[in-house]
């Protein structure tokens, strides 16, 4: 019988000892504490540079894709340079990486892509037989477009932003014209798609032993107003608003249909190192909607993955090492078999 610490990989002293790796994230010479515009981003950067070392890794830091213009002198690189104050920035690090032949923690760049364009993503549940609200898509110097659809209440939200930056909730297509020509006025492509009261769940997928998916429990976040979306400020901690309130799935039967409706995408985006499939859940008809993946998502101890890893039994430092050994064995940079994890 397969276990949750039989699924974990831990590397041997000797690939720690050998393999150079970088950490590369905009706050990765972060003291540990909040930044005034990235908020807990820098103590999440600090949490992880720390954890990488207690691991014993053999760890240098960089905070800039300056420093990936020339090869860096590294066998691997963990990079969370996902925000570079430009639209579709998340790419940008993984660019490099590939330009330079340099293995990575993560995804390749083109998946990146699709994952981070929350309307595709869409459009591969779809594909898949998974549910998802109605939405429609405005790029930005795109052809115009009526309204495709019908709804009570719209979302309209940056198509590829994070922490909910941007996004607005309206009555009509009148108000959400307003809200597109803001955001296109930023840079912006926009997605508005019918909104859905707010049930969020997110199913963590790692990559763990044997180079297979690893699906973690399913994690339902349930606010006090499930009818208030949570805002980048509440995101980022540039406010206090506490821990996010998490808590586990447990009915079986939703269970069941989390699994299969992630499984049913994976193989579209099969290889990546850790992720987040998210689900809008609706506890009275039992309906659930596919919203988007997050691949290279948070992985601070505080945040869904970790908490997710943390109710098996799986601490945040064998979740990170876990992570990280899959991603070296699956790129062969690993010298020797990963070791058993003791019970």
């Amino acid at each position: 019988m397969v276990t949750h610490i039989d699924r974990c990989v831990r590397i041997s002293p000797a690939d720690k000892a050998r393999l150079r790796i970088l950490f590369l994230a905009k706050h990765a010479r972060a003291s540990g504490t909040p930044d005034a515009v990235d908020g807990n981003h820098a103590v999440y950067h600090h949490e992880m540079r720390t954890t990488l070392e207690e691991i014993g890794l053999n760890i240098r830091v960089a905070d800039s894709y300056e420093s990936l213009f020339d090869r860096p002198d590294v066998d691997f690189v963990v990079t969370l340079l996902n925000r570079g104050g430009f639209q579709n920035s998340e790419m940008m690090a993984p660019l490099l990486l590939s330009w330079r032949d340099m293995p990575h923690l993560g995804a390749s760049p083109i998946l990146r892509g699709v994952s981070d364009d929350k309307y595709l993503s869409k459009m591969i549940a779809s594909a898949h037989g998974v549910p998802t609200m109605p939405a429609q898509i405005f790029r930005r110097g795109g052809l115009p477009a009526e309204p495709a659809f019908h709804a009570e209440r719209l979302v309209v939200k940056p198509n590829a932003s994070s922490a909910s930056w941007g996004l607005a909730m309206v009555d009509s297509w009148t108000e959400a014209r307003t809200q597109i020509d803001y955001l296109h006025g930023e840079g912006h492509d926009v997605l508005v798609e019918a909104w859905a009261p707010l049930l969020d769940i997110a199913v963590p997928v790692v990559g763990g032993s044997g180079g297979q998916p690893w699906i973690l429990p399913p994690m339902m976040y349930v606010p006090a107003d499930p009818h208030r979306a949570r805002s980048h400020e509440e995101k980022r901690g540039l406010i206090d608003a506490g821990d996010d309130p998490l808590v586990l799935v447990e009915d079986r039967a939703l269970l069941a249909q989390l699994e299969d409706m992630t499984r049913r995408m994976l193989p579209d985006l099969w290889p990546f190192d850790y992720g987040r499939f998210e689900f809008r859940y609706d506890p009275v008809t039992g309906a659930v909607q596919f919203m988007e993946v997050n691949l290279s998502c948070n992985l601070w101890s505080k945040k869904t993955i970790s908490r997710s890893a943390r109710s098996i039994g799986v601490d945040h430092a064998m979740l990170v090492e876990t992570i990280i050994g899959h991603s070296l064995e699956r790129q062969g940079l690993l010298t020797e078999a990963p070791l058993k994890v003791a019970a």
